[in-house]
């Protein structure tokens, strides 16, 4: 199966037969009107199946840069797409009920064989009881770890090792194309194992055989 990343949380992939696409940016004009940098590369020529949007955040809502006709979801609940079922789980953008950021959805799903699951704008401090049932044992786990806004490097760990994560695909973090958030040095420090890919796009099935202990894969910013 083949993930590719366009940057901050927005990823594509597919398993050859189906696509899906989650949390595509659209017009970060409003970044630059701030002062802050966002260079990475518009999204554009791409299509899906399926569409899923964590939360209403224009770096992450930007649904009409995806083609297709895809089914797109939102929010909590029990979802039919054309994958299957997409189970969407209530969570917070932040760790005050919500009430600073608003709501956010983790999703999971199945795809070419994988259980995966993209975890949005996290912004609790720990995932409740309920929510780790919810997501069960996973495959291959997007996670932010930039902090700020989202949790941190610590958090995030602690959610790979409830998950039992295989494969670690870390989002939402400081690179050379953007100017805020924290950088993937804290969450590096944290695994043992590290994957770094040269282009932002990533074979995890060639890296899924590897049972040794979470891995964590990334790719090359756009």
């Amino acid at each position: 199966m083949e993930l590719q990343w366009y940057g901050q949380s927005a990823f594509r992939l597919s398993d050859g037969e189906r696509t899906v696409f989650i949390d595509p940016f659209a017009d970060m004009s409003p970044i630059a009107s701030r002062g802050m940098q966002w260079d990475y590369p518009a999204i554009e020529g791409v299509t899906a199946d399926v569409l899923l949007v964590t939360h209403e955040h224009f770096d992450h809502n930007g649904v009409d840069a995806i083609g297709g006709d895809p089914v797109v979801v939102r929010g909590a609940g029990t979802h039919d797409s054309p994958v299957g079922q997409v189970v969407g789980i209530a969570s917070e953008h932040d760790d005050a009920s919500g009430t600073q950021r608003g709501p956010n959805t983790l999703f999971v799903f199945s795809l070419g064989g994988m259980r995966i699951a993209h975890l949005g704008d996290l912004g609790q401090a720990a995932l409740r009881d309920g929510q780790l049932a919810a997501l069960g044992t996973v495959d291959v786990l997007m996670v932010p770890v930039g902090a700020g806004p989202t949790i941190g490097p610590g958090e995030a760990m602690a959610i790979v090792e409830a998950t039992q994560a295989r494969l670690v695909v870390p989002m939402h973090y400081r690179t050379e194309r953007i100017g805020f958030l924290e950088p993937l040095d804290g969450t590096l420090e944290r695994f043992g194992r590290v994957h770094r890919a040269d282009t932002p796009t990533v074979d995890l099935d060639a890296l899924a055989g590897d049972a040794e202990g979470p891995l964590l894969v990334v790719p090359a910013a756009p």
